[in-house]
């Protein structure tokens, strides 16, 4: 027994030592990677070559060995007159913007179009595809007003929604020369809120005192644990309806045929509503578009990458997970 309780300590101070030096190594790989190894990238894809490999795997599997190296010549042989048109022939460069609360994506948004706006000449389109619940106001409009860099070159732009574009989303889509909604994407909300929950007769049932302190008489209006006042509350509505002005006219000065009284209501439509009520110029998927502009264009799809931090890395699949379940 005193052997096997030996050979079972020498077992576990093993066990010990070896997933102490994994552990180092890890953190050693982590540091060398956040310094130097996984730096912001632009990533660039050419969308007509991913379209057309993957109709070239489905007709390897359908068609006979001798047919299917005619079509292969054939591809090639628009792939050749491609390269040498490829001067002449127009640009479709496809962004991505998936909304948080905070609008975050606005950091990779920015770098895309400045990329974008480097190489652009006339002919070419922009096409954004958005998703978004909408969230802050100053992360939203910082996000529209990227977008109307590119307008102000004469570039068109296209907006496609193909799940949902709503509040602080809409007004980013609106900036779009036209916007594309698939028939049951939710589009709209043309509306502000704010709520935030009161504890001030928790605190004092539990005889607990709380001291908010101001220079200004609205530097706070409404506060989580002070006790507010009619006038504060006056005050922030007054703040929210003047940001709802500021967001009806932001979409008005963009759309102008919309009746925006009619839609500034805080409602939202699904694509085929909102077709009616001049929301959105066309039902179409992004996927349908952007095929049927291969046809003619050279399609890009480019992506501002930034290295993720640890805390990020671990939070992320949960994060996706509830993403994809609300």
């Amino acid at each position: 027994m005193s052997l096997l309780n030996e050979y079972g300590l020498f077992l576990a101070k093993t066990l010990t030592l070896v997933l102490l030096l994994i552990a180092t190594a890890g953190a050693a790989l982590l540091l060398v990677r956040q310094r130097g190894g996984a730096t912001t990238r632009l990533r660039i894809r050419h969308l007509n070559d991913k379209y057309e490999a993957m109709i070239l795997s489905l007709q390897a599997s359908m068609l006979s060995k001798k047919s299917y190296r005619q079509v292969l010549r054939q591809s090639r042989a628009r792939e050749a007159r491609r390269v040498a048109e490829a001067s002449q022939r127009r640009r479709v460069f496809v962004l991505e913007f998936h909304g948080d609360l905070r609008a975050s994506a606005v950091a990779s948004l920015r770098e895309e179009i400045n990329a974008v706006l480097g190489v652009v000449r006339p002919g070419d389109e922009v096409m954004l595809l958005i998703e978004s619940h909408g969230g802050a106001v100053h992360g939203y409009g910082l996000a529209a007003s990227q977008l109307a860099r590119i307008r102000s070159r004469g570039i068109p732009l296209t907006v496609a929604v193909d799940k949902i574009a709503a509040s602080g989303g809409y007004m980013m889509a609106c900036v779009g020369d036209r916007i594309l909604a698939a028939p049951f994407a939710i589009v709209g909300s043309i509306g502000v809120v704010a709520q935030l929950p009161n504890f001030n007769r928790l605190l004092k049932k539990h005889d607990i005192d709380f001291e908010l302190h101001t220079a200004g008489e609205f530097k706070r209006t409404l506060t989580l644990f002070g006790e507010n006042t009619d006038a504060g509350r006056g005050h922030f509505r007054e703040e929210i309806e003047d940001a709802h002005r500021l967001f009806k006219d932001f979409v008005r000065s963009h759309r102008p045929a919309l009746d925006i009284e009619a839609v500034a209501t805080g409602e939202w439509w699904f694509g085929t509503r909102a077709l009616e009520l001049g929301l959105v110029d066309e039902l179409r998927t992004s996927d349908d578009y952007l095929l049927t502009a291969t046809v003619d264009a050279d399609v890009y799809a480019v992506t501002w990458q930034r290295p993720r931090g640890l805390l990020e890395r671990l939070i992320r699949p949960a994060r996706d997970t509830l993403s994809r379940l609300r």
